[in-house]
């Protein structure tokens, strides 16, 4: 599975009553050492031409009374929640860049479309604020707030997958939500108490991670970005279809079904009885699935995580599953699907997929650096540098341009899924590779994974480093990447920027160095990933050898 979630989640700090209010703010969380006062001044550039403002208030008032464009009034008119808010701003915005100073407004459907959930004005402050502006009527006495608050987190779901809320987003949208569920949020002065209650609670508590992990599972945005992808639910598909006989008349698995797809393959495939396991409320939806489609005498959907339900056989014949997370480990899934093999699969029986590969290769004269790192240097004419305290700490989640590589990817961990134990996803691997002409220096790394589907466990690990498609075209296997080089996938790739970007490197010079995986203690689906590198000349010594830590969470 893959994609966002608490998840993402993930501290510890006293929230004012403002923040608490707004799932967007992260400025109490661990970690952030130079605290801005929560009032701040923010810059809000108009919609319609390049006037700026204070407020969001101020600057929707302008555009009503100086442009007749009124935001209060088409939400009341078109019945807009949040997320019809962030496609009509997008909207507008897109038109005025295109040059139409007077954007059609007269129909929802003109901008009920998911590619106006990506901003167009990069960083847009608008955006962030819309809950803050109607918030008074987006919270009526009528609607329960728990179901509020049960809905805003869900928009913040579907807003991580489009790329517009990040993963600390999400967080804080569950930590919010926790806190304001308990009942110390009554009385005004223990709310700080109590947030710093729970968020000590979360830090301490790994079931607490598991049920909103899982929770965030449940929503339909997030299913619906895996199966679209067409690189990923082609490749289960293909396997199963094109080798049925692997599957006829067997006893299937899988673990983490989410809305079904992977068991009713399977089944179609010719299965006897194909196992749906899901510790998410999605499971509920895979049911009706199963049931609108007659393969209910096939498909049998179990809730609750593998490691704690009771199958109804003993051994299975094969395990599927779509457990891969961002830089393939994260979300620590596979742990569970490899409890599920000890546990369930048969001495002869079949993993799907067979085989995993992570690869690494160096990043050089690359736009990201400046969309997301020098961009600070100048926002409106204002030094924003404070901004890039942390900036260097977390890995990205974008796609990388292959033609902004330095040096050919190399395989640094390889997975065989009938072999790999919960042990070897912690890890020290080695990586070397040759820095290419029409490059000099060294700005970061690209992270990404390649995912093979063999027939045969005793197959072993036969595509020894091979990229997907070098398996595909020498090995006839099915198989796919989420690299640069590749369509791109909801996965996208790992971006590492390297905070002193001086390394300089000529063609030919050998690029060597360690990568390291690292589970977080307490919140075990999150990752530290450091990365060592070197002149392979220096590796190993004191010189010239420098290494960085980024967090995935």
């Amino acid at each position: 599975m893959a994609a966002l979630t608490e998840p993402h989640a993930h501290s510890d700090g006293a929230s004012d009553s403002s923040s608490l209010s707004d799932p967007l703010d992260t400025t109490n969380d661990e970690g952030w050492e130079d605290v801005e006062p929560d009032d701040e001044p923010i810059t809000i550039v108009s919609l319609l031409d390049d006037s700026t403002f204070r407020d969001p208030q101020s600057m929707l008032a302008y555009c009503r009374d100086t442009h007749s464009l009124d935001l209060w009034k088409l939400r009341q008119d078109f019945g807009l929640d949040y997320l019809g808010l962030v496609r009509l701003v997008n909207y507008i915005r897109s038109e005025v860049k295109t040059g139409n100073l007077q954007p059609d407004v007269s129909s929802k459907a003109l901008f009920d479309d998911e590619k106006y959930l990506k901003p167009v004005l990069e960083d847009d402050a608008l955006l962030y604020s819309l809950e803050d502006v109607f918030e008074e009527n987006d919270s009526p006495a009528s609607v329960p707030e728990v179901e509020r608050q049960e809905n805003v987190l869900e928009q913040l779901v579907t807003l991580r997958i489009h790329g517009f809320a990040d993963q600390t987003a999400v967080q804080d949208a569950i930590l919010d939500r926790l806190e304001q569920s308990e009942p110390a949020r009554e009385a005004s002065t223990s709310v700080q108490g109590a947030a710093s209650q729970v968020r000590t609670q979360v830090d301490n508590n790994a079931e607490e991670f598991d049920k909103d992990y899982f929770r965030s599972y449940s929503y339909n945005a997030i299913h619906e970005s895996m199966i679209k992808d067409r690189v990923r639910t082609d490749a289960y598909r293909d396997f199963i279809y094109d080798h049925k006989h692997l599957f006829k008349d067997k006893v299937v698995l899988d673990v983490g079904c989410g809305t079904g797809i992977l068991s009713m393959f399977c089944a179609k495939a010719g299965a006897r009885l194909v196992i749906a396991v899901d510790n998410s409320g999605i499971i509920q939806k895979a049911r009706e699935n199963v049931f609108n489609n007659g393969l209910q005498d096939v498909v049998k959907c179990v809730k609750g995580k593998i490691e704690e339900v009771t199958l109804p056989v003993p051994k299975v014949d094969v395990i599927v599953s779509e457990w891969m997370g961002y830089c393939l480990l994260y979300e620590s899934m596979l742990d569970s699907v490899i409890y599920a093999r000890d546990q369930y699969l048969a001495p002869d029986g079949l993993m799907v997929p067979s085989h995993a590969t992570l690869r690494i290769a160096p990043l050089a004269d690359s736009d990201l650096k400046a969309s997301h790192i020098d961009f600070w240097r100048d926002v409106y004419g204002f030094d924003m540098t404070a901004m890039l305290e942390k900036a260097h700490e977390e890995v990205l989640i974008r796609l990388a341009d292959d033609k902004e590589l330095a040096g050919e990817s190399v395989a640094f961990l390889e997975l065989d899924l009938h072999q790999t134990r919960v042990d070897d996803l912690t890890f020290t691997k080695p990586f070397e590779t040759t820095w290419q002409e029409g490059f000099k220096i060294l700005e970061g790394f690209v992270i990404w994974f390649d995912i093979f589907f063999n027939t045969s466990r005793a197959h072993g690990i036969v595509t020894t480093g091979m990229t997907a498609a070098e398996a595909k075209e020498k090995k006839g296997l099915i198989s796919f990447s989420t690299g640069p080089h590749s369509e791109a996938t909801h996965w996208q790739q790992g971006i590492f920027l390297i905070k002193d970007p001086v390394d300089e490197f000529s063609a030919g010079d050998c690029v060597a160095g360690e990568v390291r995986y690292l589970k977080k203690q307490g919140q075990e689906r999150s990752l530290d990933i450091d990365v060592a590198w070197g002149a392979k000349a220096s590796v190993g010594g004191k010189e010239r050898v420098k290494k960085q830590m980024w967090i995935l969470d």
